[in-house]
């Protein structure tokens, strides 16, 4: 992989690394290709590795009772996946699936140990990323526990990755429509019309069938927002 291109200066938990040290965590990476539709790997496999996403996008899921899947992230640019096992030691619970191809570099978890010991900023990184994670997943949460539709489609889209543009953060949805409202737990026809009614309210754009712009993030809000 090229130096300007490092894997581990794409990720939350190493940006904070100096250049010349984040170098010094690469040479622990290797890298992985995974094809769309592969299992990354299954509830109960012995997961001694951290995947820090590169390029592509990864589901976790589970099966419920029911024994429908359920899904409970998305795993895009720049998140990792592993870091559970590491730091409880058991083996995982869901299923990590391939929704498209990917490209991961892998950090063992005794190479891992090591560079928290020579590097604590990484630690307080990580700890500070399953904050931000816990607290999307409260919101959504409390969202879901209000059996407001709406409420959900809003606080799912301000916890994607956004960018930038002309003044605005755009997202995308990393799933067909279909797939999003079974995790938020609807249909696709409802998660289309709440979609619509925020685009006729003003507080977001729709481009084509994934992309989003958010045009007023507080309105935004006032909707995640349970009542």
């Amino acid at each position: 992989m090229p130096e300007d291109d490092l894997c581990v200066a794409r990720v939350p938990i190493f940006q904070g690394l100096a250049r010349d040290q984040q170098m010094h965590v690469a040479r622990f990476v290797r890298p992985l290709h995974i094809e769309q539709g592969e299992l990354v790997y299954r509830p109960g496999d012995q997961v001694s590795r951290l995947l820090v996403m590169h390029s592509g996008q990864l589901k976790v899921s589970h099966t419920a009772a029911n024994g429908q899947e359920q899904i409970l992230r998305t795993v895009t640019d720049g998140d990792v996946v592993g870091e559970r096992a590491f730091l409880t030691g058991h083996r995982p619970n869901e299923f990590v699936t391939a929704l498209e191809d990917s490209r991961m570099c892998v950090l063992d978890h005794a190479d891992l140990a090591a560079l928290l010991r020579d590097y604590p900023d990484i630690s307080r990184s990580m700890l500070r990323a399953l904050s931000d994670r816990l607290a999307s997943v409260e919101r959504l949460l409390a969202a879901i526990t209000s059996s407001d539709v709406g409420a959900r489609v809003a606080a799912y889209l301000m916890d994607l990755p956004g960018s930038m543009r002309n003044g605005r953060v755009s997202v995308r949805l990393p799933m067909a429509k279909r797939e999003v409202a079974a995790y938020l737990g609807t249909t696709p026809e409802t998660l289309s019309r709440r979609l619509a009614a925020l685009c006729a309210s003003g507080v977001i754009e729709l481009h084509g069938r994934r992309d989003v712009t958010i045009l007023d993030m507080d309105a935004l809000e006032r909707v995640a927002t349970p009542r």
